[in-house]
């Protein structure tokens, strides 16, 4: 799917449904055959000597999740390709046979990935540990879903998914100390530090997005995000933005309002793409984010840290500071 292109409104329900109801047969058959997908018991796998089976939808928390686990989890991503959107995704066969076997299943939540919620659901399993970020950082189904940028809630999803490693697998329980501690003051030390850095340097400059997923960023800088929040939803979801927003966003471009103009570069409309040209031509710098890991194999350090330098380089063009 070509994400410049694409549209974030609900598609064929009807068929996905069913599909969620065969895939539910598909890894029932594939459990009574006692295939490799079949469950061990939490709290086995140190007896066992095998690894913690991890389920993640989507890849941003799946690489913290293989990071934290280390050399004792082995992790699959569902959405793993910077071409796949996880708002409308698809699950295969091959999805619900992993996630009937997992051990933790990691899903987002909040109305993002309702297609991972449905296919937990659709295959249950008392041995399997869900963790659904919306509900670690309380946010409910009508909220920002964009959690993976928001660093506070990072640190809780970090430090939720340690937690249910220790209680899977209890026998290692202090690997898996040693894994956080190394995780959140080593690898994530430069991702943290940035955050601090762009608050300290440009916190209450003006800027504008072209949707809600740079909202929790924005809040955890301290930066000023004078786009109509109306306007960053409806991009977020798909939905057409109302042309008093559009002439809003238009003001702020032609008028040198905003300092740095910030775009999910997999989910350019015509409208942002329109805003950008316009940004460009009035000298105000423009920075870009992605919804998942870009490029594809990158950690979730490696892809935050290189966005966040782009936007500090951005503040710094557009400020002079």
């Amino acid at each position: 799917m070509n994400h410049q292109s694409r549209s974030r409104r609900s598609r064929r329900p009807n068929r996905a449904r069913t599909l969620l109801l065969a895939l539910a047969g598909v890894a029932a058959a594939a459990l009574a055959a006692g295939c490799t997908t079949s469950a061990t018991p939490a709290g086995s796998a140190a007896a066992s000597g095998t690894r913690v089976r991890v389920v993640a939808a989507e890849n941003f928390w799946g690489s913290l999740a293989g990071q934290l686990g280390g050399d004792r989890v082995t992790v699959r991503n569902i959405i793993d390709s910077p071409s796949a959107d996880p708002h409308d995704y698809e699950p295969t066969a091959a999805d619900a046979r992993a996630m009937a076997g997992a051990q933790l299943a990691i899903v987002n939540g909040i109305g993002y990935d309702a297609w991972a919620g449905k296919l937990v659901s659709a295959n249950p399993s008392e041995r399997r540990t869900v963790l659904t970020v919306g509900d670690v950082v309380g946010v409910q189904p009508g909220g920002n879903p964009h959690r993976w940028y928001s660093p506070g809630d990072v640190r809780a999803v970090v430090d939720r998914i340690t937690a249910d490693y220790q209680q899977i697998d209890p026998t290692h329980a202090g690997f898996y100390t040693r894994q956080h501690d190394k995780v959140v003051d080593t690898n994530l030390k430069q991702y943290f530090a940035l955050v601090g850095q762009i608050k300290a340097a440009y916190g209450g400059t003006p800027v504008g997005a072209s949707e809600s997923i740079f909202t929790p960023l924005a809040e955890a800088t301290g930066l000023d995000l004078r786009t109509p929040a109306s306007f960053l939803n409806a991009i977020s979801e798909g939905s057409d933005p109302t042309a008093a927003d559009k002439q809003t966003i238009d003001r702020q471009i032609s008028g040198r309002q905003i300092k740095v103009y910030v775009y999910n570069a997999q989910n350019a409309t015509p409208d942002v793409r329109a805003q950008v040209r316009a940004a460009k031509a009035n000298g105000i710098p423009v920075a870009t984010v992605t919804e998942t890991l870009t490029p594809a194999g990158a950690s979730f350090q490696q892809w935050q840290v290189a966005q966040l330098r782009s936007l500090l380089s951005a503040l710094h063009q557009g400020t002079g500071k």
